[in-house]
């Protein structure tokens, strides 16, 4: 499997898999199903959750911080799966200048841009 999903081999060829069983997690268990129907590939690559230089995400908060903030398209917490609007990849871009750009301005005027007088 190592050409279909080279993401987890390490470089001397091995890999660290675990495997589920039906009656160990059935959720789980299902999910790889799922996923290899649409895929044909019965894996799932576990990684940590965070970007370079952030601490690894702890709550429901990190987390849509971190899906809003990235190109992360999909975000499952509990049995809620949230997704992205298709105009996020236009619009995130636009405020997130905007915000730098202000930063930018507080930073180098010493100005209070927070519109509350603090």
């Amino acid at each position: 499997m190592q050409d279909k999903i080279p993401a987890i081999v390490h470089v001397d060829g091995t890999a660290r898999v675990q495997t589920v069983r039906r009656d160990h997690n059935e959720r789980l268990f299902l999910l790889l199903k799922a996923f290899e129907e649409l895929t044909g590939v019965p894996v799932l690559l576990n990684t940590s959750f965070n970007i370079r230089g952030e601490p690894i995400v702890e709550t429901p908060a990190d987390a849509m911080k971190c899906f809003l903030s990235t190109g992360i398209d999909y975000l499952a917490i509990n049995d809620m799966l949230i997704a992205k609007s298709p105009y996020y990849k236009i619009l995130y871009p636009i405020k997130k200048w905007g915000s730098d750009v202000a930063t930018m301005i507080k930073v180098g005027t010493g100005a209070d841009l927070s519109g509350t007088g603090d």
